[in-house]
């Protein structure tokens, strides 16, 4: 195995240190969304290492300006954005996935600003389907939604109002059928007669197909939707939000299915998680947790109305990150750095430690092992089990907010600068 060849990419100052990987790779599910599949960051590969070096790692990316967005990928390719504050621009970027080549980039200009110093220019993740990449760049001046080929090429670009919030935006797109499925919300502290909305467009020409008009609240939510399809009955839409609680959509029309609309007294950030028959969520503010919820949806005729089947108040909650739910078990990774493990159906705590430093990551879960990158940059492996077991710390060396992402057989990992990719070096 040859190793630390250093190609350098002039035109975009990117540096890559790489390892050479067969031709052959087994690509196996695609990751095609925040957290992947549906956003439930589950993964069905069977090669990811739990403990590993720098010598172990099949190339590593030094991305111009940073971010926090998570990488997404289909087939060969993956995607990935980076945000230069100082510029005032954000760039969407296609990798070869085998030797992490650039394949190509697109930029695109937005107004300056400054966000949190917790957010950046490169927040949102991609979706990606079988035909097109979706980007959305966010300022408080426009919001930008494009779609691209998988070679590079856009296809249609949409321009939005800014978002004015706190904190600067975070929310990401999902495809949904033939949408393109996103939440458009602003702070009314930071402007009171701004229009808030939940969209959907087509995905091949960008057109609005439905909107949801929401209510402007005190904070914005970063939360990023999922689809909860029940036993009987047609999938919705499912959205968090401190301004209207859990609110189930139905996604062919736009219309408010059911809402609870007093599920979140605070902020939410993390998405909505599936345990089986129940939807979860969490919210939080100043850094903490304050509650975690477990909501029985409702049915889509109305025939059943969704109820509060527990609500966890006391003790350490999660607030940024979004939550596993696997076998039975809910795991909870907070910003405090506790990793804790609760039974799904109950709420009833099985265990709660603190092995490393604090998440903003969110974890995913590979072959009944969780992995979680601190914002310290230390990727963080407990076994999925009703006792504790840590399996591992791995440093990757820069700090990371971004969730891992997992297809063919392979890992990749998102620190603030960089891109890593782990996993088997031979033909799967």
């Amino acid at each position: 195995m040859t190793k630390n060849m250093l190609p350098v990419f002039f035109g975009t100052s990117l540096v890559l240190a790489l390892v050479i990987l067969p031709a052959s790779v087994s690509w196996g599910q695609e990751w095609t969304r925040f957290r992947g599949p549906n956003g439930q960051g589950i993964s069905n590969a069977k090669t990811i290492p739990v403990k590993w070096t720098e010598d172990d790692y099949n190339w590593r990316v030094k991305l111009p300006g940073g971010g926090h967005s998570s990488p997404v990928l289909w087939g060969d390719k993956l995607f990935i954005t980076s945000g230069d504050q100082q510029a005032g621009k954000s760039v969407i970027f296609a990798l070869n996935v085998s030797d992490g080549k650039v394949l190509w980039q697109k930029e695109y200009s937005l107004s300056k600003y400054r966000p949190s110093k917790l957010n950046s220019f490169a927040s949102a993740t991609p979706t990606v389907d079988a035909d097109h990449v979706y980007v959305l760049f966010t300022s408080p001046e426009e919001t930008i939604l494009a779609a691209l080929n998988h070679q590079g090429n856009e296809i249609w670009k949409r321009t939005f109002e800014g978002v004015r919030c706190q904190h600067g935006a975070g929310s990401s797109p999902i495809v949904y059928n033939d949408m393109v499925v996103f939440t458009h919300e602003h702070e009314n502290k930071s402007s009171p007669d701004a229009r808030s909305v939940w969209f959907a467009v087509s995905r091949k020409t960008g057109e609005t197909r439905w909107t949801l008009d929401r209510q402007t609240g005190p904070k914005t939510s970063y939360s990023t939707p999922c689809v909860y399809t029940p036993t009987t009955g047609t999938p919705q839409l499912i959205f968090n939000s401190h301004s209207h609680g859990m609110t189930s959509v139905d996604p062919g029309s736009g219309k408010v299915i059911w809402e609870v609309a007093s599920a979140f007294p605070a902020r939410v950030v993390s998405s909505p998680v599936i345990a089986d028959e129940l939807l979860i969520g969490s919210c939080g503010d100043g850094g903490s947790g304050k509650r975690l919820i477990a909501i029985r949806p409702g049915s889509s005729d109305g025939s059943i109305q969704p109820k509060e089947v527990f609500k966890i108040e006391s003790g350490y909650r999660p607030y940024v990150p979004t939550s596993i739910a696997k076998a039975g078990l809910l795991f909870t990774f907070l910003d405090r750095g506790y990793v804790s493990c609760w039974n799904s159906v109950t709420g009833r705590q099985l265990w709660e430690e603190k092995p490393a430093g604090k998440f903003f990551s969110s974890p995913v879960c590979v072959d009944g092992k969780l992995y979680c990158i601190t914002m310290d940059g230390d990727v963080v492996v407990v076994r999925v089990a009703e006792t504790y077991e840590l399996l591992a710390i791995n440093p990757l060396g820069e700090t990371s907010h971004a969730a891992p992402a997992v297809a063919g057989g392979r890992m990749y990992l998102r620190t603030y600068s960089q891109l890593i990719s782990i996993g088997p070096t031979k033909n799967l």
